[in-house]
């Protein structure tokens, strides 16, 4: 549910992240956050199932978190969020406290690639928002942590095609997926598992 607390931290983040682009920041300090409307997506995916588990691969300061957290106390779920950079862990976990969603959403700070290969955890979806050329080994980490019928979000499909497009083309290839490339803000890869 999208209470006050939770509006205010998303209106807060969506000024934050329109000022850094107008002031030319440098992509790595920018919060790099997914749009709102492709947040809102995100709440419906997280809000649609009774104790969802959520994996958020590239979490940064918790914009999409938030999304995804605020579907997922709906109905009694959790997200679990992974991210690599100190400060914007720092900026998450201040972000996730004032949104009030502490209960319902962790971070595991550093290497994704390592927490992913340590895991015994499974998961109803995954959000896939990382570096674009890490895609293809993040997916093949969390693929065995989704049981059948488990989906796997990936954004930035349509804005950096020259570099996801092999990673689109692969997951709709694939026979135990059924993936299709939906054009919302910056495109995203939905794959359903599907044994």
């Amino acid at each position: 549910m999208l209470d006050e607390r939770v509006r205010t931290v998303l209106a807060r983040l969506e000024e934050e992240d329109l000022a850094e682009r107008d002031a030319g920041v440098p992509g790595a300090q920018r919060s790099r956050q997914i749009a709102p409307t492709t947040g809102r997506f995100l709440f419906a995916l997280a809000a649609s199932q009774d104790g969802i588990e959520v994996l958020e691969i590239g979490a940064s300061r918790g914009y999409s978190s938030i999304w995804l957290a605020s579907g997922a106390r709906l109905l009694g779920g959790r997200v679990l969020s992974l991210e690599h950079d100190p400060v914007k862990c720092t900026a998450w976990r201040e972000n996730v406290t004032a949104a009030g969603l502490d209960e319902w959403a962790e971070l595991i700070a550093g290497d994704a690639f390592a927490t992913l290969t340590a895991t015994e955890d499974t998961f109803d979806l995954v959000f896939l928002d990382a570096e674009k050329d890490d895609y293809e080994r993040l997916f093949a980490l969390a693929r065995p942590l989704l049981e059948p019928g488990g989906l796997v979000v990936a954004d930035n499909v349509l804005s950096h095609v020259e570099t996801l497009a092999a990673y689109s083309a692969a997951r709709q290839a694939d026979a135990t997926l059924s993936s299709v490339t939906v054009p919302l803000d910056r495109g995203l890869e939905i794959s359903v598992v599907l044994g």
